[in-house]
């Protein structure tokens, strides 16, 4: 049986934190992520004021709140994705994704990871056009409750 925090090899899982814009809010995520890539959708580009989101797909035990949970708020346009936020200074830390059961711990703000992203997901949506030979989704792959549609790089 392994011990909590540990990989089948017995060595302890890797951690990541990352924190809002002042410091009042902390996350910390063990392991690795379910995904990692980049989105392109409409919504993730007004959230971020950026034509794309480096995301990192984390299952909801890997992740931790770790200093100032009182000061994180939510907000949801829709029942997909709720939002995450430092209510001080309005830094976004993450996004949850019932419907995926995981959550988005942006990877520009984890310390020390590495993001190796995987694939493009809203390519339809783009506003940058990205030749890294990394498979475009429509939408999601189907893992994710997407069609699973994809378009030429």
């Amino acid at each position: 049986m392994l011990a909590e925090g540990e990989n089948t090899q017995g060595e302890p899982l890797a951690s990541y934190r990352a924190g809002c814009f002042c410091g009042a809010v902390e996350v910390e995520v063990t392991g690795k992520p379910v995904f990692a890539g980049y989105c392109h959708c409409a919504d993730c580009q007004a959230w971020s004021a950026a034509p794309i989101n480096a995301f990192s797909l984390w299952k909801s035990d890997s992740v931790r709140i770790t200093k100032g949970e009182a000061e994180l708020g939510t907000f949801n346009k829709t029942e997909h994705s709720y939002r995450k936020f430092c209510k001080r200074c309005g830094g976004h830390v993450m996004t949850e994704h019932p419907r995926m059961r995981l959550i988005d711990v942006y990877a520009n703000l984890l310390e020390g990871y590495t993001h190796q992203p995987t694939l493009h997901a809203n390519y339809a949506s783009k506003m940058v056009s990205v030749k890294d030979g990394l498979p475009k989704y429509v939408d999601l792959p189907a893992e994710l409750g997407g069609s699973g549609e994809m378009l030429p790089d």
